[in-house]
């Protein structure tokens, strides 16, 4: 993802994930809060709950590219914060794709044109 599309301090991780409303999944769960950014910024998060490095660093690649088709899809002004659950590292792209386009759907965030 490119860097203008990224969350990059931990004040913000911390400003999302405090006052954002959340969605969940089994998957993940998506933090979404308004923000004056002409655009929009996302960060991406595994705790260790998730499993060792190489889980958590597969489960953060799956979002990441879920997250790449769709990126041009949301609507601006947002910052998003994805944050993996366990079952994340053994699901398949396909499926973390749906699952994203189904909570950015419930978040209301997809743009009107977005056709599924």
């Amino acid at each position: 993802m490119k860097r203008r599309f990224r969350l990059t301090r931990a004040a913000d991780f911390q400003g999302v994930w405090r006052s954002g409303k959340s969605y969940a999944h089994p998957l993940f769960v998506l933090f979404v809060l308004a923000s004056d950014a002409p655009g929009i910024r996302v960060g991406v998060a595994a705790g260790r709950r998730v499993g060792n490095a190489v889980r958590r660093n597969r489960a953060k690649r799956l979002l990441r590219a879920a997250l790449q088709n769709m990126v041009m899809k949301i609507l601006p002004g947002f910052d998003l914060l994805l944050i993996a659950r366990q079952p994340l590292p053994f699901a398949n792209l396909n499926r973390t794709q749906e699952a994203l386009s189904a909570l950015l759907n419930r978040a209301g965030l997809l743009s009107p044109t977005h056709d599924d």
